[in-house]
């Protein structure tokens, strides 16, 4: 059974977003599209403020694949981009 889970990463671009998901077995196919074995990612980047005067980038990344692959694809993914943003 399919399933798609989005997650949204702050303090992280989308080329390393994307870095990381090639080092998780993926291949990036085009610019903002990632294709693993049993999954793919779809990621867009935008800035966002926090607070009046900082803004971050964040990475938007919607995986889509079997839930039983997602689960500890999108935790490994996590812990890579929290010890790189925020």
């Amino acid at each position: 059974m399919s399933v798609r889970v989005e997650r949204s990463f702050r303090g992280i671009s989308q080329r390393l977003a994307t870095h990381y998901l090639t080092n998780l077995g993926g291949q990036e196919v085009e610019p903002g599209r990632v294709v693993g074995e049993d999954w793919e990612a779809s990621l867009s980047e935008s800035k966002t403020s926090v607070g009046p005067t900082l803004t971050l980038n964040e990475v938007d990344v919607a995986f889509e694949g079997d839930e039983e692959t997602l689960e500890p694809l999108v935790e490994r993914f996590a812990q890579k981009a929290m010890r790189a943003g925020g």
